[in-house]
């Protein structure tokens, strides 16, 4: 299991140097926190592989709540990973998927893309600037400074968002390599940047529960009083989080 070893120990030196970048994280803790506090809603956003974080945040067993999960089609990688591709790569699709919610000024943008270069992804943290929103990144900054925009505005996302956390990694993400194997293998950005936000949201449940805010957490719907207790979450927070 030599690969498995090299591949964990990239991850946790990853994770390890993730926490370094205490002064960023904590504006993202912050932000979210004061969105939650004022009754507004995380939004998470990301094309391809990348929508898996909204996924992972959004009625999540032990999660928040007000947490909004932008899962499009179009961005999706099926039914065809090629249709993905073209649409994330396209201005002009993203910031009509935002006016389509119910986003609010005091809500949270997060947007994740390991690049950072796609059209989709800067213009949905315009169009969230626009409203009046905090906008978070989760990117490569290695990765995402040795690439050029793909947007006509030539930026990156980096250059929209008001905070921008490093997940680390090297350009192109696959971080293993053999001589006798033609590519790099073995990608840690959705391990690395998974337990970023999973842990952001256990920094902003604590912290507001500290300031006296019942804070609202999904429960297991494999509990007996589950379905019960989500149920009530469902129809607070309907025409809110727009995908429940």
């Amino acid at each position: 299991m030599k690969v498995m070893k090299e591949f964990y120990e990239v991850i946790e030196k990853e994770l390890a140097a993730s926490l370094a970048q205490e002064e960023v994280l904590n504006q993202a803790v912050e932000a979210m926190s004061e969105t939650v506090a004022a009754g507004g809603v995380i939004h998470v956003f990301g094309c391809g592989h990348s929508q898996m974080f909204g996924e992972e945040l959004c009625f999540r067993t032990g999660g928040l709540v007000p947490v909004n999960a932008i899962m499009i089609p179009q961005y999706n990688i099926y039914p065809k990973v090629r249709y993905s591709q073209t649409m994330e790569r396209t201005e002009g699709f993203a910031q009509g998927v935002l006016e389509a919610m119910h986003p609010r000024s005091y809500d949270t943008m997060i947007i994740v893309s390991v690049s950072g270069r796609n059209a989709a992804g800067v213009d949905m943290a315009l169009a969230a600037k626009a409203m009046g929103m905090k906008v978070i990144t989760l990117t490569s900054l290695k990765y995402t400074n040795g690439v050029t925009s793909r947007h006509s505005s030539g930026k990156l996302v980096r250059d929209v968002a008001d905070i921008v956390i490093d997940m680390g990694g090297i350009k192109g993400d696959a971080a293993l390599h053999r001589e006798n194997v033609k590519e790099n293998f073995c990608s840690p950005s959705t391990i690395i940047g998974m337990s970023i936000l999973v842990g952001l949201v256990g920094e902003v449940i604590v912290k507001l529960a500290d300031q006296g805010i019942e804070v609202p957490i999904w429960v297991s719907g494999n509990l007996d009083r589950g379905d019960a207790v989500n149920q009530e979450y469902i129809k607070n927070y309907h025409g809110k989080v727009d995908i429940l």
